[in-house]
């Protein structure tokens, strides 16, 4: 019978035990909170817009496709020309060496006019232009005009009935407009590339005493040869003038064209007259800014700097003197050089302006008659 008793214990044991763990593991797997329930309306974020649906992609616009720069580059490529020069040099022992050189232009006019930029033709010796139905004519320098201040230039060669390239706005351009540039790009044909306007109104130091404005930037590839060139825009106008000179200035991947908006009027002038008239008030100027402020003891910390006067100038005539601080020209201020620069390229020649002015802790003013710029 005691037997019989410690039997039923120990099967009575074994059966709370498991009970037991059975119970533990029921609670560690629960996914139940202990803090008391709370409703499911509670908890859940209110939506935005429960109706929201997402559009429809019935009414969705067709993909935009990339415009036929094939059919572009067959509209333009017959008036662009190859343009090869040699200049003479001289090495350490004054020995004459010839130098050649190779750019672009492009036809501006019937009878033999062509466009190109200053610094492809500068200083050449001889000048050849090859059209593309492969025919070449001299260009004799009698025939060349060029304008440095803007690196532009046109020749004439002795022929006619040229495809001659149609002129483009580019004041209307913007931003994302596809543009192609074609021209003999390092001296090896005509050949073309594509890109973007990435940049409107650009201003661009060349050198310490040339500065080109309202200049197109592009991601369109320009290389050495492609100077002179046309940028054209997706009717085949012209709306740029390409240059490798300004764009080894930056970095790879991006190129300048000089605006028509800008080129136009220049080019007129230069077949007009041979040289570029422009008004001019006949000062050196240097930008003031904090620091030359400071180092100085400026009255004010920007304006323009004259750090010379042109004797029998309209800037003499007015009383102007180095030192003065020009501060803005007909109530408008001219914070630095570029804008007082550029204020006066779009004044008349004869016109009377306004200037304004420090001379030392005294602001003033001051009338100019603007005249003609010298001829070069």
């Amino acid at each position: 019978m005691r037997r019989i008793n410690i039997k039923y214990l120990v099967i009575s044991l074994i059966l709370v035990i498991t009970l037991t763990l059975s119970s533990g593991c029921f609670y560690i797997q629960s996914e139940e909170p202990s803090s008391p329930v709370q409703s499911e309306e509670a908890s859940s974020p209110a939506p935005i817009n429960p109706a929201w649906k997402p559009p429809s992609t019935e009414t969705q616009t067709s993909v935009l496709k990339l415009p036929g720069i094939a059919d572009v580059v067959a509209v333009v490529k017959p008036s662009v020309v190859a343009i090869n020069t040699e200049t003479i040099t001289f090495d350490f022992f004054n020995q004459p060496l010839t130098e050649e050189g190779a750019g672009s232009g492009w036809i501006l006019d019937k009878d033999g006019i062509i466009v190109t930029n200053n610094h492809v033709v500068e200083g050449a010796e001889t000048i050849t232009v090859t059209l593309d139905d492969g025919r070449t004519f001299p260009a004799e320098a009698s025939t060349v005009f060029t304008d440095p201040l803007s690196d532009l230039a046109i020749l004439e060669i002795d022929a006619q009935n040229l495809p001659a390239l149609e002129l483009g706005d580019s004041s209307t351009l913007r931003i994302g407009d596809w543009v192609v540039a074609i021209g003999n790009a390092l001296g090896r044909g005509t050949s073309a590339k594509e890109g973007i306007i990435s940049l409107l109104g650009v201003s661009l130091p060349v050198d310490q005493d040339q500065t080109l404005y309202n200049l197109i930037e592009t991601s369109a590839a320009i290389n050495p040869g492609n100077s002179g060139g046309p940028l054209v825009n997706m009717a085949g106008e012209v709306i740029g003038i390409t240059s490798a000179k300004l764009a080894a200035v930056e970095v790879e991947g991006i190129g300048y064209a000089i605006s028509t908006e800008t080129a136009i009027p220049i080019i007129e002038s230069l077949v007009q007259t041979g040289y570029v008239i422009r008004p001019w008030l006949g000062v050196t100027l240097y930008t003031v800014d904090e620091g030359i402020s400071q180092q100085f003891d400026l009255a004010v910390n920007e304006g323009v700097l004259i750090t010379g006067v042109v004797e029998g100038s309209p800037a003499e005539t007015a009383k102007l003197e180095a030192g003065d601080i020009i501060v803005a020209m007909n109530d408008k201020d001219t914070p630095t050089a570029d804008d007082l620069i550029i204020a006066i390229r779009d004044a008349k020649i004869g016109e009377k302006v306004e200037i304004t002015f420090w001379r030392g802790t005294a602001k003033l003013t001051t009338e100019a008659f603007l005249a003609e710029r010298p001829q070069p």
